[in-house]
């Protein structure tokens, strides 16, 4: 009876095409609801970068801006050829090589452990976690300090035979950068450690269950299934670190360093570089070349680490 009335049914009208309109205000709720983002993006997210790429053609100082003068791309060719400029991407690169590999290999070391306590491990999470909620200028502060020649730090080294004199590491034109990078490493490792953990549990149990039968054991295991498995949230975790740390501001300034990062420039970072341009020397023209440069920069590595993982999954 059922297939009879189906088959005797009249046919179904056709749809009469809706118009662009139509679609609008059938969404009309949601316009209202999103347009208030919309409109705080336009304000303070895409007319800061419309002005921003006006002013690069410009010699533009807001202490004097009537004496405004038109350079066309002289901004973007000093920016590209600024030896500065170029040190402060050499620093940065430096401090990221040390930050990324110690903080992903320590969280993702601290994540398998955890992964395999049965009891007590929201007690270890919390206290791993502790230093992603400190402020950044109070932990760079005591590190500073706990860091300085005769800081406990310099002090348990040289009574173990490390160091045969302090070292007035901030002089140097190596170590600033890498002992950002170990203050760095032990502030976000947690952040590290979390993703990681999300993604270990994750995983379909069976694989190991399947593993164990054939004969596989712990490394074997973390080899092959774990670490492979992880591969999105490691991906994930070096884009969200490249983009911060080409960003990378508070730290350097906030233990010591002045906005040139130091005498010799040893602890100079690109937004630092551009700080000083716009409010030390008010040339926010050329500050806006350089900001713009960085942007550019980030979005190409962006964009290789999106090709590189496409191409290892396809």
């Amino acid at each position: 009876m059922a297939t009879s009335a189906v088959v005797n049914s009249p046919p179904a009208a056709p749809t009469a095409p809706t118009t662009l309109l139509q679609r609008m205000r059938r969404s009309a709720w949601g316009y209202v609801f999103v347009s208030p983002w919309v409109i705080l993006y336009l304000i303070f997210g895409l007319y800061p970068l419309v002005l921003s790429f006006y002013l690069t053609f410009f010699n533009y100082s807001f202490v004097t801006p009537e004496t405004r003068t038109f350079v066309g791309i002289d901004n973007w060719v000093r920016g590209a050829t600024d030896s500065l400029y170029w040190k402060s991407l050499y620093n940065i690169v430096l401090n990221q090589v040390v930050f990324i590999t110690l903080k992903n290999g320590l969280g993702l070391v601290i994540a398998t452990l955890l992964f395999r306590i049965k009891r007590g491990g929201r007690i270890f999470r919390t206290i791993y976690f502790l230093p992603v909620i400190t402020s950044t200028v109070v932990l760079m502060t005591i590190a500073d300090t706990m860091a300085s020649p005769g800081g406990p730090v310099q002090s348990v080294l040289m009574n173990a035979g490390v160091l045969s004199e302090p070292s007035f590491w901030k002089s140097d034109n190596t170590l600033p950068m890498i002992v950002i990078a170990l203050i760095n490493t032990w502030k976000w490792f947690g952040i590290s450690m979390v993703v990681l953990l999300a993604g270990m549990y994750g995983i379909d149990p069976r694989l190991y269950e399947a593993a164990a039968v054939d004969g596989a054991r712990g490394w074997q295991m973390f080899r092959y299934i774990t670490l492979p498995l992880l591969r999105p949230q490691l991906f994930f975790l070096l884009v969200v670190d490249v983009i911060n740390g080409l960003q990378m501001f508070t730290e350097v300034f906030a233990i010591g360093f002045n906005v040139y990062g130091g005498i010799n420039h040893q602890a100079l970072t690109p937004v630092l570089y551009l700080y000083a341009q716009a409010f030390d020397r008010s040339n926010v023209g050329y500050a806006s070349t350089l900001g713009l440069l960085l942007a550019v920069l980030i979005a190409v590595l962006t964009a290789i680490q999106f090709k590189f993982v496409r191409t290892e999954a396809d």
